[in-house]
């Protein structure tokens, strides 16, 4: 188990050690007058105090994402573990800081607005078109999850709640009404006790690991735990399943890593922090919380199948990561326990979806211009809704491509976004700059190979996206090396 406890180490020295050089590089003021000071106006501009802003920050990123998708990447075997801890501290929480950093600066904007304003109209244009694909694709997707993990509990056989559509006409009218109303009615209230919750479960699941876990492997086995080519001398090379490490397992692990969701959140508390020193606990601290979770759901997956591989995919095959958390819940924590993990499970990703709609209403607002009423609030959340309830219909796999695809590509645009900001403040940029080049490359690695992209093969498609990120680099250095000497 020494891995686990090394990523956690990694982890907690990344908030301990990295978050404050990373904070020096922003222009944090914590004197300066915040959004919420200067524009309160009782919906979205609301004082929050910095606990409940990092539980609600917490909860609106860590949905079912670092769940299902360190689950998913299991299949790879300990390198999920491996790219999550690596990814969330460079990259992920890097992200989110700088994400809330921008927003609060610049008055709680969205990110298109902030695009604009260092860029150009049409950056902002593009930002406007991904970050609203994304937050409706992540809307969508929040609704089919938890719907799909509630209608297909044991427990409600026979009744109306086995039924799929219930669930989601349910969780529409809930996603209607967090939408619409002020901040402080439903979101502070209830999301510091859905924060909880799953830091009760989190630790729940980990302790149950680490003290029973029958089938954990050990030292080398451990690495050799799922017995394919990936342990190879090749990194790359593809699994049993011909999924390449480079770049699926990128898409596949994005939340719990980096994710490009997290940072259409950022305005929701922007608006409501007292103080700009708050920045770095609430969306630093947020992301690498979420890392500790995507770790103990990728160990999980690893850990809860004496089949390894094989058995880990038979269970995914039959019902999704969904009948994974079911089997790993009730084998750990036992038949209640189970259910209560479950049910918890099917909440988080709701807590990310009401949020993901609201942020879209922001989105909307900021890009013309609208002003808040409740007329408006309901003009926009109505059509949006019930375009969404439509969507549930599509292929959840088809909807998950495309979110995943949009996700990294928003993360790597914001990223590069914070080296403009950085490099325009004359401060280290490379803390942002070079996670932006690895995130283009597997961006464009991915498109080119992927059947929603180019569908090149993977011979074809990895090259052109690791040559576009070595183009970046030395355009990069060459920008660096002339502005330093034009500095001298």
């Amino acid at each position: 188990m020494l891995i686990f406890f090394i990523c956690l180490t990694i982890l907690f020295l990344g908030y301990k050690l990295y978050s404050p050089f990373i904070e020096k590089q922003s222009g944090i003021d914590p004197s300066a007058e915040t959004p919420q000071a200067k524009y309160s106006e009782g919906v979205d501009y609301v004082a929050v105090h910095p606990v409940k802003a990092y539980l609600i920050q917490f909860l609106n990123v860590a949905g079912v994402g670092p769940i299902f998708g360190p689950i998913l990447g299991a299949l790879y075997g300990p390198v999920a573990l491996i790219w999550i801890v690596i990814g969330n501290v460079i990259g992920g929480a890097v992200h989110d800081y700088f994400s809330g950093v921008l927003s609060i600066k610049e008055g709680g904007k969205s990110l298109p607005e902030i695009a604009g304003h260092y860029v150009n109209k049409t950056f902002k244009a593009i930002m406007l078109l991904f970050t609203a694909m994304l937050l409706f694709f992540v809307g969508v997707v929040f609704i089919m999850s938890p719907a799909g993990l509630l209608s297909n509990l044991a427990y409600f056989d026979g009744t109306i709640l086995a039924n799929n559509t219930f669930w989601v006409v349910v969780i529409l009218g809930y996603y209607f009404l967090a939408t619409l109303l002020p901040i402080d009615k439903i979101i502070t209230k209830l999301y510091p006790v859905f924060g909880l919750l799953m830091i009760v479960m989190t630790v729940s699941i980990a302790i149950s690991l680490l003290v029973s876990a029958p089938h954990l492997p050990t030292g080398d086995s451990f690495f050799a735990y799922f017995n394919h080519e990936l342990y190879s001398e090749d990194l790359l090379a593809p699994n049993p399943n011909g999924l390449p490490v480079w770049p699926l397992l990128f898409l596949t692990i994005t939340c719990g890593a980096i994710s490009g969701f997290h940072s259409t959140q950022a305005p929701i508390m922007a608006r409501c922090l007292t103080n700009e020193k708050y920045v770095r606990p609430v969306y630093y601290g947020a992301m690498i919380s979420e890392g500790v979770v995507g770790c103990v759901w990728a160990l999980a997956g690893i850990a809860a199948f004496p089949g390894g591989y094989e058995e880990l995919k038979s269970v995914l095959d039959q019902g999704g990561p969904g009948l994974v958390v079911d089997q790993i819940s009730t084998l750990y924590l036992g038949v209640v326990g189970g259910i209560m993990a479950i049910v918890a499970v099917a909440i988080f990703p709701i807590t990310s979806g009401d949020t993901a709609f609201r942020s879209l209403r922001l989105t909307i607002v900021d890009a013309f211009s609208i002003p808040q009423s409740i007329r408006n609030r309901l003009l926009l959340a109505t059509p949006i809704l019930i375009i969404a309830y439509f969507m549930t219909k599509i292929d959840f796999s088809l909807i998950w491509r495309y979110f995943a695809f949009s996700n990294m590509l928003l993360s790597t645009s914001v990223l590069w976004l914070a080296s403009i900001y950085i490099y325009r403040r004359n401060a280290f940029h490379w803390i942002t700059s070079l996670p932006a080049i690895i995130g283009t490359s597997i961006t464009i690695s991915y498109i080119m190979t992927a059947d929603i992209g180019f569908d090149l093969p993977m011979e074809q498609g990895k090259p052109i996206g690791i040559a576009v990120g070595i183009v970046a680099l030395i355009a990069l250095l060459f920008a660096h090396n002339k502005r330093k000497t034009a500095t001298a």
